[in-house]
């Protein structure tokens, strides 16, 4: 696993993650991106939101 600053966790896959309620989300891939700021709109997995900013 690597983490990317201010971004998500990297982890070699394939990869099966347990939420705490219960449900199972897997993935096939050779490297997956996990969610580390909970902006993503499919958490746990990283769908770059984390690089939207406020603008003043």
């Amino acid at each position: 696993m690597r983490r990317v600053r201010g971004g998500p966790a990297l982890v070699r896959g394939p990869v099966r993650i347990s939420l705490p309620d219960g449900r199972v989300v897997t993935s096939e891939r050779f490297v997956v991106a996990v969610c580390l700021c909970r902006r993503s709109g499919i958490y746990p997995l990283c769908d770059t939101s984390h690089r939207q900013r406020d603008r003043p």
